[in-house]
């Protein structure tokens, strides 16, 4: 009997390879359990909404289209292809991707050659092996000599592949399986979702001082030039050139769903076993060889200088320029926030570079000249006082959200970061956060703590019934300063000039210059 065997229909279709987008918009959304943390700068935890256009040339009959370059954290599942003649029949993502350890992961228990060079002739010799375990932490390679350490010998050695393998991509890709009658070029639209991606905005909030020859301001009336980037952050190895970017504000639901399988691949690390004495060893970690101390820690670097720090090479400011090194910059291009039903969409104007493993920063608020009040507040307990120390309060920046008052913008949460204006130009003063305000809402910084203005609680007397308290204040500046003392607890009967704020027994008081105010209260025993 003669048998004929028939090239299967995998073997029968046509590759069809886009490299890269022509186009590519990108909408980012924050990560929903981030809080007040920081980015995280290895793999953001928000996500992103990625369009791509790409024109591909389809052949008749079956054909496997592959989209490279797609996003490294892309969800499979959310994929959508818009402009096939006759849709999408399967999807597959390719996640193992042509690298070192990406090459060893695919050639285990395969052949490869090793050339090895002597040290002492120079002269080369090759020998072939089979990779029995890796690539993380080590390769094993077995040769008719035995098991041996990748580059673990002390020759000088490299590993030659037969070939790339079919299953490893240069770069994470989607393909997808499609039919079409006839020859045809095609203008084709992806989208999907992806991980790896986050957005924050980071303030900048400058007092601004009296200008010369204009009259002193209000008590406590300041006021803030205010200016905010939006900070997008890709986590990726993959960029986006030009795209129209664009961030979402606010908490869209989002079921949970599994971990996803990141692309596979990346550099070879190899870990050899330490061939010297103990005290090298030691010497080659920092430590001293003979007092077997460890190293010194590194040198204590501020929170804010650390993150900038860190990330110098990454952040690309576009589109501003700094009139000076702590003020808030001028703003050329600046995003432009629409309503998106119940969310903020804000809009950067012109296509931008979202580069792989990078942050881009473009202006997001601008808001010369906002009036705040500074108050200066205490928080009483009610068991508080010795009779004998006074404590600094607390500096707040408080004012509404309100377009007569500078403002009238929804305002992101996000870190911000308070100068003054001083005889040596502008200084930082504080760094507070600041939580999500819509228009209309209070907005609220607490900037520092002021050894100016203090209080002191003394404890005066105790029944049954209750515990009564004096409390001082006092003003060492040379100007008046408005005064919030708060006690989050129950008051006995009510004290003349304590008034509810939200609920809370507050006494407001504006300080004389070099001035002092007393109060005697009594707490409810229960």
């Amino acid at each position: 009997m003669l048998l004929t065997l028939l090239p299967s229909p995998a073997f029968a279709q046509s590759i069809t390879t886009s490299a890269e987008p022509e186009a590519v918009s990108l909408t980012v959304y924050r990560a929903p359990e981030r809080g007040e943390r920081p980015i995280d700068k290895n793999w953001p935890s928000g996500y992103a909404l990625v369009t791509e256009t790409r024109t591909v040339t389809i052949p008749a009959g079956e054909s496997l289209i592959r989209f490279e370059g797609v996003a490294e954290g892309m969800f499979p599942e959310s994929a959508i292809v818009t402009g096939l003649p006759k849709g999408v029949r399967e999807k597959n993502r390719d996640a193992r991707l042509l690298s070192p350890s990406g090459l060893v992961d695919a050639y285990l228990k395969r052949e490869v050659t090793l050339t090895r060079t002597s040290k002492a002739t120079g002269q080369t010799r090759e020998q072939k092996a089979v990779i029995t375990a890796g690539p993380y932490g080590g390769v094993i390679l077995q040769t008719e000599e035995g098991y041996e350490a990748l580059h673990c010998t002390g020759l000088s050695d490299r590993m030659r592949y037969g070939g790339v393998p079919e299953n490893l991509s240069a770069k994470p890709t989607l393909s997808v399986i499609t039919q079409s009658d006839s020859a045809v070029t095609v203008k084709l639209t992806l989208t999907y979702m992806a991980s790896g991606f986050d957005w924050q905005a980071n303030y900048v909030a400058q007092v601004k001082g009296p200008e010369d020859g204009a009259p002193a301001p209000a008590t406590g009336k300041e006021k803030v030039d205010i200016f905010a980037w939006l900070t997008l952050a890709n986590g990726g190895n993959q960029s986006f050139l030009n795209a129209n970017t664009m961030a979402i504000a606010g908490e869209p639901n989002r079921e949970r769903r599994g971990a996803q399988a990141r692309p596979t691949g990346g550099p070879l690390n190899l870990t050899c076993w330490p061939m010297q004495r103990t005290h090298q060893v030691l010497y080659n970690l920092g430590y001293d060889p003979y007092l077997y101390a460890p190293p010194p820690p590194p040198a204590y670097v501020a929170p804010m200088a650390a993150y900038m720090e860190a990330d110098a090479e990454a952040v690309v400011v576009t589109g501003s320029r700094m009139k000076n090194a702590a003020m808030a910059p001028v703003a050329v291009v600046v995003a432009e926030q629409e309503d998106l039903g119940d969310l903020k969409l804000y809009r950067v104007p012109e296509p931008v570079t979202v580069n792989a493993k990078g942050q881009k920063q473009v202006a997001m608020i601008v808001k010369p000249g906002a009036s705040l009040d500074r108050i200066y507040s205490a928080s009483v307990n009610d068991n508080y006082g010795d009779g004998g120390e006074s404590y600094p309060t607390a500096i707040l920046l408080r004012g509404e959200n309100r377009k007569d008052k500078g403002l009238g913008v929804p305002m992101p949460s996000g870190q911000v970061l308070v100068y003054e204006d001083s005889r040596y130009g502008p200084l930082m003063a504080g760094q507070a956060s600041l939580k999500d305000r819509a228009v209309g809402d209070e907005v609220e910084m607490l900037v520092g703590t002021s050894s100016d203005v203090r209080y002191k609680v003394t404890p005066l007397a105790e029944s049954k019934s209750k515990r009564t308290f004096r409390i001082e204040l006092s003003n060492a500046r040379n100007e008046p300063v408005n005064v919030e003392v708060e006690f989050p607890f129950e008051l006995n009967g009510k004290p003349k000039g304590i008034a509810k704020v939200d609920g809370i027994p507050t006494w407001k008081v504006t300080l004389p210059a070099n001035g002092e105010a007393t109060l005697n209260y009594a707490v409810k025993l229960r």
